[in-house]
């Protein structure tokens, strides 16, 4: 149980953890190259006379007229979006009516950016140049609805431009209601949020699922069996694919993972809410404070410009508090779902910006890492909201401690340095990749207005020292050089 629930299990009912939204990219690595589209097209036509932009045009225009036949034939709703229409509302809305039955139950048709490759013949009519377009054109993408007993509503987007590059998005909420189903546990899911449950750990325990190795083969699973046979078949007939040796790789492009807390009372997790807001937006110090009144509907949020770190809070009309912290393409969210539900959330962004790869094999450990950010996040919002320390640890303070074999001096909290690197390590506290001396050396000169050559990089490990020694403070050895974590102990509430 992280340190949050602690303080607050009086008043929490029970809880619950879930990837929220996932999203995989497809790609067919030998299209990724020119002179893998050569020898593509020669799998797939025994020769190359016929490659030319006028033939890759001719195959984009196919797939948009299989699409549309197969979708009057069946009695699919197919939709061409204009931009900036919420397209998740028109799936939404027929997904209320949809009766259960695997399969597409709807398509969307809308402009996005893709790669297109052009080729050029020579005097000769050989093949000559075989690049991409340059600025990337938009070209029409086809949105597959489709309804899996296993994983629920899934949501396949496919380019018509060969190599026809796809992207996978599922809800981890849909997948946690079915499995749980299956398991024979009672849920209530109200706008993608579980208010009821039979059994809440038991429905934790599933959500563990996904953080297990085998989730790499379940996913690949389930993209294979509809990608092929429901999507990448009006390019391509399923003879063409095997012809030609067309196979989708998988990667991971973004990932939402949550914690849900139900409360007894709403009018508590409400002062819970605020006081998390105002405390946590001005103790961590972070760069950019921004607030956002305005009349807007859930879910979409609106998002800060590309800074490395900041801060947002949106308090719309109808009682939603939103507060997000930006890392980078990571970005930690705290908002009220309904009337009970307080929902911590982490969001990945782009799975570069990670530890680990984007394949497809990585993706359980993206999963316990993200519920790790979590928690780390969640004790440091506890720490900055409950102003307590020990008598015995002020006490001991000024004492000299010992690194490895080097002693060193205590800490003294009178000294205005020291404040303010304790003030600086509060505010990096909750970076989910650690911070490094030279970002607490910038940091404490933009917090106190000093100078680089009186408060530097060997200033900033001297007094980063004081604080391993004391163990309050981690320090871990990685790729990117040595990083550092704060500690989970009673002396960093004050």
């Amino acid at each position: 149980m992280d340190r949050f629930s602690e303080c607050y299990q009086e008043l929490i009912e029970w809880s619950y953890d879930s990837a929220d939204r996932i999203v995989l990219n497809a790609y067919f690595p030998m299209g990724q190259q020119p002179g893998g589209m050569l020898v593509w097209w020669r799998n797939l036509y025994g020769r190359d006379e016929t490659m030319d932009t006028a033939h890759l045009m001719r195959m984009a225009g196919r797939f948009s007229r299989r699409v549309r036949a197969f979708a009057d034939a069946k009695g699919i709703p197919i939709i061409d979006c204009a931009p900036n229409v919420k397209k998740f509302e028109i799936a939404q809305a027929d997904l209320s009516k949809h009766d259960g039955k695997p399969g597409v139950f709807l398509i969307l048709v809308a402009k996005s950016k893709a790669p297109v490759w052009e080729v050029e013949r020579t005097t000769t009519g050989k093949v000559g140049a075989i690049r991409r377009k340059k600025p990337m054109p938009y070209v029409n993408h086809y949105s597959f609805h489709i309804w899996d007993t296993e994983w629920g509503h899934i949501t396949i987007k496919m380019s018509g431009h060969p190599p026809f590059g796809a992207q996978i998005i599922l809800n981890g909420h849909d997948y946690l209601s079915c499995a749980a189903k299956q398991a024979g546990l009672t849920v209530t899911k109200q706008a993608n949020c579980f208010v009821q449950t039979s059994d809440a750990a038991g429905l934790t325990k599933i959500a563990d699922t996904l953080s297990e190795p085998e989730t790499e083969g379940r996913l690949r699973e389930l993209c294979d069996r509809w990608i092929y046979s429901s999507c990448l078949i009006f390019g391509l007939d399923l003879e063409e694919q095997q012809r030609s040796g067309f196979q989708y790789r998988y990667s991971t492009y973004q990932l939402e993972y949550c914690r849900n807390f139900c409360f007894s009372s709403g009018r508590k997790m409400w002062e819970i809410l605020q006081r998390l807001v105002d405390r946590t937006r001005s103790r961590l110090d972070l760069k950019v404070v921004k607030t956002i009144f305005g009349f807007k509907n859930r879910p979409r949020v609106k998002r800060l410009k590309q800074n490395k770190w900041g801060v947002e809070v949106e308090t719309p009309t109808y009682d939603l508090t939103v507060f997000h912290v930006h890392y980078g393409k990571l970005s930690l969210k705290i908002y009220s779902k309904g009337e009970f539900i307080l929902r911590i959330e982490v969001m990945v962004h782009n799975a570069s910006d990670t530890p680990f790869r984007r394949s497809l094999v990585d993706f359980p450990k993206l999963v316990s890492w993200a519920k790790d950010v979590l928690e780390r996040f969640l004790d440091a919002l506890q720490c900055v909201d409950v102003c307590f320390i020990s008598d015995e640890a002020m006490e001991t303070l000024p004492e000299p401690s010992t690194v490895g074999k080097t002693r060193v001096g205590g800490i003294d909290l009178n000294r205005p340095r020291m404040r303010l690197v304790v003030r600086t390590i509060l505010s990096l506290s909750t970076s989910p990749t650690g911070f490094s001396a030279r970002e607490v050396s910038r940091k404490v000169r933009s917090l106190g207005g000093l100078p680089e050559d009186e408060y530097g990089c060997r200033q900033a490990a001297y007094d980063l020292k004081k604080l391993r020694g004391k163990e309050w403070i981690d320090a871990k050895a990685t790729p990117g050089g040595m990083k550092l974590w704060r500690k989970d102990c009673d002396p960093w509430r004050l």
